[in-house]
């Protein structure tokens, strides 16, 4: 099976450099017409310039591509409403949104300020939320969209000095199970990237032999997956280094306490059981997870449920 994206468009934020830059080549070498969109600040946001973006225009025309350079700021959404309306004014369609834009101001909690927190959500929450808005409408009305977000495992498993960064690349994956949800009848599937990769955004975190490992190149195929048209759904692939791994959130099937019980000592008794790794699934909305609740209830009381 060949993927391939020709007649499609996308749009790749933060595709001036780094992982956002290799899914734009890919993306292009695979017969999609590409807007590389890029503020073209610095790793903590400061500072603005097209010359990346123009650039890597100029890699997918060298090719025989088509792209054009956009420099909304993500945060902006009415510059990413002007980006969405030049692609469909020039090609007709969005097909494929990469929400890749992010900056990075780390430092421990104790010490990081408040407004630097809030600058790292935005870019990153904010700005999923502002480019996903943006293309939902056109995306609804031709029956068909492929989206991704772009986690990291410092959302889904921590990591030191990064409470800003890691609350963001979590909150994307509300964002994205709520739309899976959503957009399903209209043809969009909406999933997750969580990427391990030798970046700006990376260089001073791991040591230089690490980092030759982690070629953002190896991180693209993965995303070439996700949005490819028999692509999944509600998916979190995890990539780096050439390995592909999938990320799945899962919930144990509990344990029902009569209400004579229902006491923190009782929880503390049957932890072992209540946490039983064995008893795990993955829940595909909300719903299901009250539904086992209601369920177990029922049948400890011995009641049917309507």
């Amino acid at each position: 099976m060949s993927i391939r994206f020709d007649g499609r468009v996308a749009i790749v934020t933060g595709a001036g450099n780094g992982l956002g830059r290799c899914h734009a080549l890919g993306l292009a070498e695979r017969g999609a017409k590409v807007v590389v969109n890029d503020l073209g600040g610095n790793r903590d946001g400061s500072g603005a310039s097209s010359d990346a973006a123009k650039a890597v225009v100029a890699e997918i025309e060298a090719m025989g591509g088509e792209a054009i350079a956009n420099g909304a700021d993500v945060t902006n959404y009415a510059q990413v409403e002007a980006m969405v309306q030049e692609a469909k004014d020039k090609w007709g369609r969005v097909d494929i949104l990469v929400n890749n834009a992010g900056v990075l101001r780390d430092k421990s909690f104790s010490k990081v300020e408040l407004e630097d927190f809030d600058f790292v959500l935005g870019v990153h929450l904010d700005g999923a939320v502002n480019c996903t808005k943006a293309v939902w409408p056109l995306m609804r009305d031709q029956n068909y969209g492929r989206i991704v977000m772009t986690t990291s495992s410092s959302g889904l498993y921590g990591n030191f000095g990064q409470t800003n960064y890691g609350a963001a690349k979590m909150g994307v994956i509300g964002l994205m199970n709520t739309l899976v949800l959503e957009g399903g009848k209209y043809g969009i599937r909406v999933n997750a990237l969580s990427p391990c990769a030798a970046t700006r955004m990376t260089e001073d975190l791991m040591p230089e032999n690490l980092l030759d490992l982690l070629k953002p190149e190896s991180v693209t195929p993965a995303l070439l997956y996700l949005v490819g048209e028999e692509g999944p759904n509600r998916t979190i692939i995890t990539a780096g280094a050439g390995t592909y791994a999938r990320t799945i959130i899962n919930e144990t099937a509990g344990m029902w306490l009569p209400e004579d019980e229902q006491t923190p000592e009782k929880i503390a008794e049957n932890w072992d059981t209540i946490s039983d790794a064995k008893t795990q699934k993955e829940y595909k909305s909300g719903n299901d997870q009250t539904q086992n609740m209601l369920t177990k209830a029922a049948e400890g009381l011995n009641i049917k449920l309507q």
